[in-house]
């Protein structure tokens, strides 16, 4: 996932110790820790990443 462009959420926390990056990959969306490029990424299917966040909200 080199090759992909990464953009930071816009809900992530202002003082940048808790944000995330998004990247588009066509069908699916990468996401990563913005303080750990290098680190382990998740590929979520669209749907997947609706209902992460609908969870998330609901917590």
């Amino acid at each position: 996932m080199d090759d992909v462009k990464w953009r930071k959420s816009s809900r992530s926390d202002t003082s940048g110790k808790e944000c995330i990056e998004l990247a588009d990959l066509n069908s699916s969306v990468g996401v990563r820790d913005s303080k750990d490029p290098e680190g382990p990424k998740l590929v979520l299917s669209r749907r997947q990443l609706g209902e992460l966040l609908r969870a998330a909200r609901n917590a």
